[in-house]
């Protein structure tokens, strides 16, 4: 005959262990179709993202919708991923000279550059983007590895999620500006 305490100590292992199988089954779902981190290489995205900063990005948004310009974006390459800024959708015209960013023809005012970024960015195009790419930048212009030089126009199935906060060094947690 089993005491009433095994019975309680056998149910309560039980549920612990049907908690934990829970637990790990949500956290590889989420990791797997919504969420997931990525490690910021190189300097080209300073001052938003800085080397080794890890940040966690939406896998989901871009099944769901479209990106949109000046958002952070992950850009899976067979070697590697690569994250930058949105700068041109698909059907525009893209014209930079020196400090000024042309989107049609008309200047589109970059809010999320530095002044000195702005004006490291040099001159390029103009190129027209086609319906199925995005043409993206890295904020620190100087030395980022961009659509103006190595990366290319990105079709969209390249991009596979939009940054939405740094999660590493803990003393930087912040949304992804």
């Amino acid at each position: 005959m089993t005491s009433v305490p095994e019975v309680k100590i056998k149910n309560e292992w039980y549920e612990w262990a049907k908690a934990i199988i829970i637990a790990i089954l949500i956290a590889l779902f989420l990791r797997t179709f919504i969420f997931a981190t990525s490690i910021v290489e190189g300097e080209s995205m300073d001052p938003t993202l800085e080397d080794g900063e890890r940040v966690i990005f939406n896998k989901l948004i871009y099944i769901l919708d479209e990106p949109d310009r000046g958002e952070v974006v992950i850009i899976q390459r067979p070697t590697k991923n690569y994250v930058k800024r949105v700068i041109g959708l698909p059907g525009e015209t893209i014209e930079l000279n020196g400090n000024n960013l042309m989107i049609n023809g008309e200047e589109y005012s970059q809010t999320f550059l530095s002044e000195e970024a702005q004006y490291k960015t040099g001159n390029f195009g103009p190129i027209s983007i086609p319906d199925d790419s995005y043409f993206v930048m890295g904020d620190n212009r100087a030395i980022s590895k961009d659509s103006r030089n190595g990366l290319g126009l990105i079709n969209k199935e390249e991009i596979i999620g939009r940054s939405e906060l740094i999660i590493y060094p803990f003393s930087e947690w912040e949304l992804t500006k």
